[in-house]
């Protein structure tokens, strides 16, 4: 299958000591923003315009091919998910998995490139606080969220993995097979963390939408300048009085398939407490329980799967 694969993959490295870094795009093969933010940085580089000073940069600007050229969310299934390395690859995904996952971990930070499908202001998915636990341990806090502050977005999320666990948990009601489901929930980025370095997924804005490719093109270059590893001034990280932080605290399942929402929300439209976000098949109202923000709505779940997580201000981001 491996000549299946046209990743569009350039490496460069400059002439002194820095991070290793690894940049992709297409994880999804409609969200080709980061594809062509890419390959914009990759022809400033080859012309001279730009000129990596330290460290080694590696570009994945079509991370899957099959989606990408049939220009799907996914191939044969979700490569954001259960990325991990497989002796009996079943699917696409898998083998693109078995390339990707160890090419992940020869390096110290990932800067994923996402989009998403309704319009909508750009954000980035950060990791967990720095621990020792079994779910997500991690020991780059710091760092991590330095890098999430110079991107040039002002809004942050983070607990996606704890959140979909919790789902996982109430869901299963047999802890004996929770880790294989949990192992669904690994993307880039989880995988990133899993082998000791750090990571980010920036979500660029709306698939279509020209500023999107802006995002994705600026995130760019303020990572590598922040890193120190080209000769371009360092980003301003956000003010503070500008940023909004978010935590994950809470996923809803649909229980069927005839549950439906109150109206067509949009992941970070405000609900507050008592607000009916939709009503089951019986007629019962869902209603939030707290004052916060609605994330990843989908009016086209699968009954048993995730209807929509909800989340709250973080302001110890």
């Amino acid at each position: 299958m491996t000549q299946l694969y046209n990743f569009g993959m350039a490496e460069h490295t400059g002439a002194n000591p820095g991070p290793s870094l690894i940049i992709t795009g297409a994880i999804h093969g409609n969200e080709t923003c980061g594809t062509e933010a890419i390959a914009r940085v990759m022809a400033d580089l080859d012309s001279g315009t730009l000129a990596l000073r330290s460290g080694r940069v590696t570009f994945v600007p079509i991370a899957n091919p099959l989606a990408y050229a049939r220009r799907t969310r996914n191939g044969d299934r979700n490569l954001n998910r259960k990325l991990l390395p497989t002796a009996h690859p079943q699917d696409f995904e898998d083998h693109v998995a078995n390339w990707l996952c160890p090419l992940l971990a020869q390096h110290d930070v990932l800067l994923d490139l996402h989009s998403f499908n309704a319009p909508g202001e750009p954000f980035v998915m950060v990791g967990p606080r720095n621990n020792t636990g079994a779910l997500e341990p991690f020991q780059h806090e710091q760092a991590e969220r330095a890098l999430a502050r110079h991107l040039g977005v002002r809004r942050f999320v983070d607990g996606w993995l704890r959140t979909y666990g919790d789902g996982v948990r109430r869901r299963l009601g047999d802890e004996s097979q929770l880790e294989t489901v949990l192992r669904y929930g690994m993307g880039t980025s989880e995988y990133m963390r899993s082998t000791g370095g750090y990571a980010l997924t920036l979500e660029c804005g709306q698939h279509q939408a020209p500023q999107a490719r802006t995002v994705a093109y600026r995130a760019i270059l303020n990572t590598l300048a922040f890193l120190g590893m080209t000769d371009g001034t360092p980003p301003a990280p956000v003010a503070a009085q500008a940023m909004e932080a978010l935590t994950m605290v809470g996923v809803v399942d649909k229980i069927s398939a005839d549950d439906v929402f109150s109206k067509p929300w949009r992941s970070f439209d405000a609900v507050a407490r008592g607000e009916q976000i939709g009503t089951r098949a019986d007629g019962t109202p869902v209603v939030a329980g707290f004052d916060g923000r609605i994330l990843f709505p989908d009016s086209a779940a699968a009954a048993g799967a995730e209807w929509y997580y909800l989340t709250r201000a973080n302001p110890a981001f």
